[in-house]
């Protein structure tokens, strides 16, 4: 139709998100023809879409200091020495190892640790890639909730609920939403144990592992990729990693831009 996804307003949109102004350029689409659906065989296909070969390369690929951006995503928070575990009060959204990474033993590992957290929104790109090259060496799924939100950032926000339902609530959901985790031991002992989280966002449930236990991987290969929606996503830090982020000249904010998958997002001191 004239306003859906394949209009080209929508594709512009899409384009301007991934920093390009040809959608076709950027995307691989089995065809270009739109009565055809550009080739996809369904909705999910067509959002969980890949880039053409070429536009998102590895930025310093052979420097193992140098941590990879995960998910095209714009940068929402960093929190240092990180809580085993917090309480919640009305107004605050803590992180809490324990309930982020619903009682796994490894999450005192990351006690006094580094999270980086990123919003996706519904026009980027929604596949994950690894920050670093090392083995996987644990991964699993965690159900949770749907369209959940902190209760300051709605009914008893006196400036009014969240228009957007759950998106200034993303520290909250790593608590709460479906999740999906995926420990991986880099091959730089200065980063050691390291941890990605997949955090669904609204009615997004459907995060999918595309790695298995075992598998060595190098920095920004695929780990995996969201389904319907907009998103955000951890990257978890020992205490031992001493890391400085590189936010591309931006300060973590609701209102973030994108900074490209694959690109640097920080580098080990």
């Amino acid at each position: 139709s004239e306003d859906g996804w394949l209009s080209d307003y929508a594709l512009n949109e899409m384009s301007k998100a991934a920093y390009g102004d040809n959608f076709f350029n950027l995307f691989n689409c089995p065809t270009h023809d739109k009565t055809e659906h550009l080739g996809f065989s369904s909705w999910d296909k067509f959002f969980t879409r890949t880039f053409n070969p070429g536009i998102r390369p590895v930025q310093n690929a052979d420097d193992p200091d140098s941590i990879a951006n995960a998910c095209e995503s714009a940068p929402f928070r960093i929190a240092h020495n990180l809580p085993l575990k917090a309480k919640f009060w009305i107004k605050g959204q803590p992180y809490s190892l324990v309930d982020l990474l619903d009682g796994d033993p490894w999450a005192s590992k990351f006690e006094g640790g580094t999270l980086y957290q990123a919003f996706l929104s519904a026009l980027s790109y929604h596949r994950w890639n690894s920050p670093v090259s090392g083995t996987i060496v644990k991964a699993y799924n965690l159900p949770g909730t749907y369209y959940a939100e902190s209760l300051y950032q709605g009914f008893e926000n006196p400036r009014g609920a969240d228009p957007v339902a759950a998106n200034d609530s993303q520290a909250f959901l790593t608590s709460t939403a479906t999740r999906a985790i995926v420990f991986i031991k880099a091959d730089n002992p200065k980063i050691g144990l390291m941890c990605f989280v997949a955090v669904g966002m609204s009615e997004v449930s459907s995060d999918e592992i595309t790695v298995r236990v075992g598998q060595h991987i190098n920095k920004g290969d695929q780990l995996g990729m969201f389904h319907f929606g907009g998103s955000t996503h951890v990257l978890l830090f020992r205490p031992e990693t001493n890391v400085k982020f590189n936010l591309h000249g931006q300060n973590p904010s609701i209102a973030g831009n994108n900074i490209k998958v694959r690109s640097e997002i920080a580098h080990i001191e």
